[in-house]
């Protein structure tokens, strides 16, 4: 496992919002509910994504927009648009207003598609692909932690094969077809941020960037596939090839920490959805899981590192996901 697959294998569509819209200008789609992290982009046609806030963004064909949460967005056919904002969210209806189509998972070409033969709707038409993801545990949080409010992803990149599918998919109403939705956003949102972190120029996390390093890379592979292992500079260094010294250097370096100490906030992490996922083990039980025998070393360790101890922060964090549902 590494560093990245852990970061997002909690960021996943699951029937949470698809909106496949087929818009005719003016238009402006309002997507109200703040998601974590929310994916536009649109298969033909152009327009602008104006996030809460911040300067509008120019979302043209086969580009891609992830926009984090929680502030909301707008989608519009131009900036100042005349059109009245139609309110998206995770149970958008299909509204009719000024020749715009929403639907949630599915598009239906309708009548414009049967006088042009364009699979998108009508000439000059915009077809919208959305896909919001709910994103929960602190494990994802220091992904979105590494991200801006908006990334831009240009096409022509590897996203580009799984537009061909979603293009495909989004013109037919078949059984199946929000879970085949829901793992080509997956899809997307890999590719997408794959390309934000490589892009010329940018400022990837630590993380990120050290994946690529052949001695650092396999120690944070080891860190990440066995968390719970009896880790020691000696037996990093021993599996990555190196010196103790050499590790130690090159991974504060690279990563901006010790062996040691990224392990220990890792492990903090993971302790933290454990506490709420699984609500009848004790702390001694998240404590042997996440490498401590001692619970009461595991105790000090997570109020070291997240300011609170476990089982304070196990009533808080329940608290909060029980109002969020």
């Amino acid at each position: 496992m590494d560093a990245f697959s852990d970061l997002i294998r909690g960021v996943r569509a699951h029937g949470s919002l698809f909106g496949a819209s087929t818009l005719s200008p003016p238009w402006a789609l309002h997507f109200v509910d703040g998601a974590p992290l929310t994916l536009c982009t649109v298969l033909s046609g152009a327009g602008w994504i104006v996030p809460e806030h911040r300067p509008p963004e120019p979302l043209r064909a086969r580009e891609t927009i992830v926009v984090r949460g929680p502030a909301t967005f707008t989608f519009v056919d131009e900036v100042g648009t005349r059109a009245e904002p139609i309110a998206c969210g995770e149970h958008c209806a299909t509204p009719e207003q000024g020749g715009t189509r929403h639907r949630r998972g599915w598009n239906d070409p309708g009548e414009d598609a049967g006088d042009t033969g364009d699979a998108g709707g009508g000439r000059g038409a915009t077809t919208l692909i959305v896909g919001a993801y709910p994103v929960r545990g602190e494990i994802s949080r220091r992904l979105l932690d590494a991200l801006p409010v908006v990334l831009r992803v240009a096409g022509g990149g590897t996203a580009d094969a799984v537009l061909d599918h979603l293009a495909a998919e989004v013109s037919v109403d078949t059984p199946g077809q929000q879970v085949v939705l829901d793992r080509l956003l997956d899809w997307m949102l890999v590719c997408a941020l794959r390309e934000w972190f490589d892009r010329p120029g940018g400022e990837p996390p630590a993380w990120w960037a050290a994946q690529r390093d052949p001695v650092v890379g396999d120690a944070l592979r080891l860190l990440h596939a066995e968390p719970a292992a009896p880790w020691t500079v000696a037996a990093l260094a021993d599996h990555t090839g190196v010196s103790r010294s050499t590790l130690a250097k090159r991974f504060a370096d690279l990563v901006g920490e010790p062996p040691l100490t990224y392990l220990t906030r890792w492990r903090m992490t993971l302790a933290a959805d454990l506490l709420v996922e699984r609500q009848a083990a004790t702390v001694a039980d998240i404590a042997r899981t996440v490498g401590y025998s001692d619970p009461f070393g595991f105790s000090a360790a997570f109020k070291r590192v997240r300011g609170i101890n476990p089982s304070e922060f196990r009533r808080t964090a329940t608290t909060l996901t029980s109002l969020r549902d």
